[in-house]
């Protein structure tokens, strides 16, 4: 709840500290006090978006800062966590502004942006007044505060999750079937291609292999003729008859000798080994280059066919079976799309069923949450001198979707027989007010830990009517806290604390201050709202039995 506020140098306030309770806490004032500004003091320093020029004429800037006591489990927490802040104890929102618009915020001493202040706020106070309750006007969250009365959060994360399986398995579906739908264009062109591929099957690297060997067998025939004569200039006709001639020759003449020839005949047989060694190496030469004519023929048809295909696929021939690879699979995709196509559609149904089961769950319960709420508001209208009135929770089919099937709008009647409508239509100023408490009352599940205020929304209301409107907002109050600024008698009397909203005029400025009344002077205010300026003695006793009756009497 909201601990206090402290405001300097806005709007008309100079310096103001003002201390919160629990409960419900009233703000009085004559009109044209200042009561309006301190709901923008507040819903600055929440960083809602309103009016620029807040900084009071004179000062160099505007400063609001206001205290909030959390409970361990407070929503804002988990905001505060996932924004890297962890606040111990109290939260506090404090943030400035300057003449030329230039804003700062900090949250707990830590520099915070406009953004996390806005979304803080939504866990921390709602404000309601007779002609800005968006929530309870607008029929686009009638759906959102139903589902909040039934309690349906677990039926709507079922739907919800539902919904987003139907989602993906449609778009999984729609995804297959475009790509199914745009490879059979092509289904023709890929088979064929593919069978050309298949036939000649590349190997990766292949096109420079076989121009190495290409290379080889062309130049291979004069090699050939080349190491032929060498073969015969080493051979038998050659150096190796001359060799065996010498060796002969030095054979007869080794005996007479006596050894001198010895060694001639040793360098004669190791010239004769290395001449051999040649002979042969000539001649395995020889076997490599020798070929058939024809396989150079059928070489050469491979080379310039995978060139060929390369040329027609628009790739290098080392890319040709990567091409292989991506149309055989392509091909088989296609081969495969009945029994895929089959199998998401099946995905398909499967999760719309799942869906349809949800959305039924919810739609039950929320039918049932609108029987509930029908008639609990039938009750809170009665104390409100609205027994006539007919508040309905109308359910309609809608397009499907993440939240259902349903179409929510609470419509009413403000007699019987009398058409129905939309609230803002149908009610009075007055009537509205009422409406809208009711539903405050009726719909206040789920709000634990916020500040409500409501701003005038006992205006067009007086009397006995304005007495239960006082009556329904300390029950709202009760464990909790509201503030109301109002300008009834009847609903100031109902409060536990009270404050009184002032405006002074001095020579060269007008301020507005706030002070907390009780006593004789809690009756003089309430007198003075019932009286006007001149507080009579039938007013002041007026008052007396008013605060004798409320719930904070006598404070």
């Amino acid at each position: 709840m909201l601990g206090a506020l402290s405001i300097h140098d806005m709007l008309l306030i100079d310096r103001l500290e003002l201390e919160f309770q629990p409960g419900l806490n009233v703000l009085t004032g004559e009109t044209g006090a200042g009561k309006s500004i301190l709901l923008d003091c507040l819903g600055f320093v929440l960083g809602w978006r309103g009016r620029a020029d807040l900084v009071r004429d004179g000062a160099d800037k505007g400063v609001v800062e206001a205290v909030f006591h959390l409970t361990t489990e407070h929503p804002a927490r988990a905001l505060l966590n996932e924004a890297g802040m962890e606040v111990e104890g109290d939260l506090i929102l404090r943030r400035v502004n300057h003449p030329d618009g230039r804003k700062q915020a900090w949250v707990n001493d830590r520099r915070a942006s406009g953004d996390l202040l806005r979304r803080l706020s939504e866990t921390l106070v709602e404000l309601h007044g007779q002609h800005d309750d968006k929530g309870l006007l607008d029929p686009r969250e009638h759906r959102a505060l139903l589902d909040r009365f039934a309690d349906a959060e677990e039926a709507l994360a079922a739907t919800r999750a539902a919904w987003r399986a139907v989602s993906a398995a449609d778009k999984a579906l729609a995804t297959r079937r475009a790509r199914v739908a745009e490879l059979a264009q092509d289904r023709e062109y890929m088979e064929h291609a593919l069978a050309e591929l298949q036939e000649w099957t590349p190997e990766p690297d292949e096109e420079a292999q076989l121009e190495d060997q290409r290379r080889l067998m062309k130049s291979g025939k004069g090699l050939r003729d080349t190491l032929s004569d060498a073969e015969q200039a080493l051979g038998f006709d050659g150096a190796a008859g001359s060799l065996r001639t010498a060796a002969r020759a030095v054979q007869r003449g080794l005996d007479d000798a006596g050894g001198a020839l010895d060694a001639v005949m040793a360098q004669i047989i190791q010239a004769e080994e290395e001449l051999d060694r040649a002979l042969s190496g000539v001649q395995d030469a020889i076997n490599v280059f020798d070929f058939d004519p024809r396989a150079l023929e059928r070489l050469e048809d491979r080379l310039f066919a995978l060139r060929g295909l390369a040329r027609k696929h628009g790739v290098p021939v080392s890319d040709l079976p990567g091409v292989m690879e991506t149309l055989a699979a392509n091909v088989s995709e296609i081969a495969a799309a009945d029994r895929d196509l089959g199998d998401l559609e099946a995905e398909l149904s499967a999760a719309r069923e799942a869906y349809e089961s949800a959305a039924a769950v919810l739609s039950v319960a929320r039918r049932s949450a609108a029987k509930s709420l029908d008639q609990a508001m039938a009750g809170e209208l009665a104390p409100l001198k609205m027994e006539r009135a007919v508040f309905t929770t109308e359910i309609a089919e809608a397009p499907e979707g993440p939240e259902g099937r349903d179409l929510v709008q609470f419509v009413v009647a403000t007699n019987p027989g009398a058409p129905s409508g939309p609230l803002n239509r149908i009610a009075s100023g007055g009537e509205m007010s009422r409406f809208l408490l009711a539903l405050k009352v009726c719909l206040q599940r789920g709000v634990e830990g916020k500040s409500m205020i409501f701003d005038e929304i006992d205006r067009g209301v007086g009397g006995a009517t304005a007495d239960a409107v006082g009556r329904r907002l300390a029950t709202l109050a009760d464990g909790g806290q509201v503030l109301v600024v109002t300008h009834s008698p009847q609903v100031a009397a109902l409060g536990q604390h009270h404050w009184r909203v002032l405006k002074s005029s001095g020579h060269d400025e007008t301020r507005s201050d706030v002070v907390p009344v009780k006593g004789e002077d809690r009756v003089a205010e309430v007198a003075r709202m019932l009286a006007g300026d001149e507080i009579t003695n039938e007013a002041r006793k007026a008052a007396e039995v008013l605060l004798s009756r409320g719930q904070g009497g006598g404070q």
